[in-house]
């Protein structure tokens, strides 16, 4: 049964202004260390992301979602709940935007009956951004389209820096933009569609991250080149030189074309298996952002392994997300005052 515990002593970073969180490639890199930082906080505050704090009692959060999602969807839920706020859930299947509503006007709707917050998945880009134009409370962008996906770029890191991390990482005084100097980060797979690959190369590089964006010609233009990234098309020519893998789902439902001959051959060239992970370095942090496709882009024995912190990204999405409804709603109330 869950408890409620007293409220601990948080102090709101003086440096975040943001009312909403709809990407990754313009925060800055103390920002990004100020939501990484308190998730830290509340995921120890709330033993783990398991008990109950009364910070945001009273408000409310709103999951407006266009598009099917499991773990995103429930971490925000959960989030909101660990927090002590209330959740109002919103599927587009059976809604009134099936009987002709516009998404903008569902939206104001939701946003009428006392809302704090918005978080939204839409299938086009730029929609949360939209909204923000449009609603006057914070919204949250839980993925729209294969642009940004900012908060699970903001649990992979953190998910990075809790196991490679520097131990003084929570410091306030650190160089945020030289966090992660010296590691070398790969995201492989579907870049060309992926949004998780979008907020965790721009999050990255902020935080000094040496990026390769790796996959097949069809998936990685060379224009990542063009902005200061490296770009490969074999798995085997860089996973001795990764500290970390992030390996990403190949998205078939954004796929118009066959992207490459077959499963079984990208599999071959870019999956993560034994045989690779013995040419690798010794303490490699292999991750996931799911749903994983068992032998496609990663073997059993890998996805399974000491070296697998999958699991740990899944704790650490409900830490960033308390961390980013309480910051958003700090700032919006400052505003509001």
């Amino acid at each position: 049964m869950e408890t409620m515990t007293e409220d601990p002593p948080l102090t709101f970073p003086s440096i975040w202004r943001h009312k909403h969180l709809l990407d990754l490639e313009r925060l800055r890199s103390d920002e990004l260390h100020a939501i990484l930082t308190t998730a830290q906080t509340l995921k120890e505050l709330t033993d783990g992301c398991r008990r109950k704090l009364s910070l945001l009692s009273g408000k409310t959060c709103a999951n407006l979602f266009f598009e099917n999602s499991t773990r995103t969807r429930n971490s925000f839920s959960l989030a909101a709940k660990r927090l002590g706020a209330d959740t109002v859930e919103f599927s587009s299947s059976g809604s009134s935007v099936a009987k002709g509503e516009t998404f903008v006007d569902t939206a104001k709707t939701i946003e009428a009956m006392g809302v704090d917050w918005v978080v939204t998945r839409h299938h086009t880009p730029g929609t949360p951004h939209l909204l923000a134009r449009e609603l006057k409370c914070s919204v949250l962008n839980a993925g729209d389209g294969p642009h940004e996906h900012p908060t699970q770029g903001l649990l992979d890191i953190l998910t990075i820096l809790q196991n490679r991390g520097p131990s003084d990482w929570m410091d306030p005084g650190t160089n945020a933009s030289e966090l992660l100097s010296g590691m070398t980060v790969a995201m492989v797979g579907d870049i060309a569609h992926s949004r998780t690959a979008r907020s965790n190369i721009w999050g990255l590089k902020a935080l000094g991250a040496h990026v390769i964006i790796c996959g097949p010609p069809t998936l990685v233009s060379h224009r990542w080149e063009e902005i200061g990234f490296e770009v490969a098309h074999r798995l085997d020519d860089i996973v001795q030189r990764c500290d970390v893998l992030n390996l990403l789902r190949i998205q078939f439902e954004r796929q118009y074309t066959r992207p490459f001959p077959s499963v079984r051959e990208y599999a071959a060239l870019y999956a993560m298996n034994g045989d690779r992970m013995r040419r690798a370095k010794e303490d490699i942090l292999i991750m996931a952002p799911g749903p994983i496709n068992r032998g496609v882009e990663i073997t059993p024995e890998v996805a399974d392994g000491p070296h697998s912190v999958i699991l740990e990204q899944v704790t650490n999405g409900i830490a960033v997300r308390m961390a980013a409804l309480w910051l958003l709603a700090g700032a919006n109330d400052a505003a509001a005052g």
